[in-house]
């Protein structure tokens, strides 16, 4: 059945050579679905509900799924799985000693995989968001994610689509950007198909912002908020204006140098 819903959805070999539809589950072989526009209220309600159950299946199986999010192209697996955390180190060539931030559909899940010292309407003043706070870590996530550090960086996306899948999964999703480490971040999945051939899903949600602008692809705004009353930016990205401020103005914290 699955199988069907893909090749009803994956228009997406068009001008892809290489690209494959058949979805082995847990291993690479990077079927590509295009999201069909407007969320799960329209115009096409089926083809969106069948685009993130594609994705749980192979987030389930352990696989990688590239997502597009109100930010920048990124690619998840879930955090609770110390395999797929593994497999998007190697896949990204990316630092072990570099964390990976988790992914969640709602502040109110946040709860569970943090310690929270701030006020709930703070977190809803910037999630959901381009912006990533950083929180010390409860005991319910992976002992194998991020294990060199106390904190965890959190984001709930301002993007329908990757909200919905991270609803979808029984745990967080870690979330980290589509692109080999030191390289751009990506505005489009064509950016990154150097990755393709490892990806157990891309889900094609068309162009992400300008891609011929620079400031498009900061990324998510970082923030530590582990330190009661203090704040630090850890990286500028494209919030940066908007989260001092309210830290700042609203809720008098202090900003720390980084």
């Amino acid at each position: 059945m699955r199988r069907a819903a893909l090749a009803g959805l994956a228009r997406a070999g068009d001008g892809a050579p290489g690209l494959g539809l058949g979805l082995g589950l847990g291993r690479a072989c990077s079927a590509r679905l295009l999201l069909p526009p407007g969320g799960a209220a329209q115009p096409d309600p089926q083809g969106w509900r069948e685009a993130v159950a594609a994705a749980v299946g192979a987030l389930q199986a352990g696989g990688l799924v590239a997502v597009p999010t109100d930010t920048v192209y990124g690619v998840a697996c879930l955090a609770q799985d110390s395999g797929a955390v593994r497999s998007i180190y190697s896949v990204k060539g990316r630092n072990g000693g570099k964390p990976l931030a988790i992914c969640l559909g709602d502040v109110e899940r946040l709860y569970r995989y943090c310690r929270v010292n701030v006020p709930d309407e703070l977190l809803r003043d910037l999630l959901p968001g381009p912006v990533t706070v950083v929180l010390k870590r409860s005991e319910e996530l992976n002992k194998d994610l991020n294990p060199f550090t106390s904190l965890v960086g959190v984001r709930i996306p301002n993007h329908p689509f990757i909200r919905e899948l991270a609803r979808a999964c029984s745990g967080p999703l870690a979330l980290t950007s589509a692109n080999i480490s030191c390289q751009a971040s990506t505005l489009t999945v064509s950016e990154f198909q150097d990755l393709w051939p490892q990806l157990s899903l891309i889900i094609d949600g068309g162009p992400i912002g300008d891609v011929q602008s620079p400031e498009c692809r900061l990324g998510s705004t970082v923030v530590d908020l582990s330190v009661s009353g203090k704040f630090t930016i850890i990286r500028p990205g494209c919030a940066l204006t908007s989260t001092v401020e309210i830290l700042r103005q609203k809720y008098g914290l202090i900003q720390e140098s980084s």
